[in-house]
């Protein structure tokens, strides 16, 4: 499928990931909380990451998704949602422990560290550079009406299984005051702030996917994110980001 609209002044912007023989995309979901004091060096260190590319090898794509669960003790994270704390607990589940806790980083549905924590991050990161990714191809675009996102990706390979395809839309950049709980009267920052994460899809051997996404969007900092994501073992088979282009 082409990817054409048919909208004076359209901005694209896009990638292709799995082109590029030597950088292996990697994913970095971090479970964190404004109400959390462990949490601010986490925070700092997925921005670092993200603008840093420190590791030989690897995109590395981020996402810091708040959970709600820190919530009660005294400060409500403005960018928290409870399908976050229910996307942790499905990762604790796959890593059959009873531990929930923030911050942590989740790197390719299948390792874990303590998000602060660099060494252990590294370690994890570089274990996920032995996986082979399958090529997405993930593109964004600005309308008149908001945004619209356009995704490939090829059938599985294999024998059977299937892959569920999500969407995250992430704000670039975000900023909170906080007036309670743990972090009381500190200036938080965060990076690629998952704002919504929805499955828009499923591949499977015999059937890959090309599909257009449109958006309401607001905000011109903002990213996509894609990623394929086996059903069975939560192992990210592909991941792809691209930036909003400005309006």
């Amino acid at each position: 499928m082409n990817f054409t609209i048919p909208v004076v002044g359209l901005m694209l912007a896009g990638a292709t990931y799995g082109a590029v023989p030597d950088r292996v995309p990697v994913l970095l979901e971090l479970f964190t909380s404004e109400g959390c004091s462990s949490c601010p060096p986490a925070d700092r260190l997925l921005e670092k990451l993200d603008r840093d590319q420190p590791v030989a090898g690897a995109e590395l794509i981020v996402l810091s998704e708040h959970v709600d669960y820190w919530n009660r003790l005294g400060w409500t994270d403005p960018y928290s949602s409870a399908d976050f704390s229910r996307r942790q607990q499905d990762y604790a589940a796959h890593f059959r422990t009873n531990e929930i806790y923030t911050p942590q980083l989740v790197v390719d549905g299948v390792h874990q560290a303590v998000g602060g924590n660099w060494p252990m991050v590294e370690r994890a990161i570089r274990e996920s550079l032995q996986e082979q990714k399958i090529a997405i191809t993930l593109r964004t675009a600005r309308t008149r009406n908001g945004a619209l996102v356009h995704v490939e990706a090829p059938p599985l390979t294999g024998d059977g299984g299937k892959a569920l395809v999500y969407l995250a839309i992430a704000a670039n950049h975000a900023e909170s005051h906080v007036t309670r709980g743990e972090n009381r009267g500190r200036e938080l920052s965060h990076v690629a702030v998952v704002l919504s994460l929805k499955r828009i899809s499923e591949i499977s051997t015999k059937q890959g996917i090309s599909k257009d996404v449109p958006l309401s969007l607001g905000s011109p900092d903002m990213r996509a994110v894609v990623l394929v994501q086996d059903a069975r073992t939560e192992r990210i088979l592909g991941v792809a980001s691209s930036l909003f282009p400005g309006k």
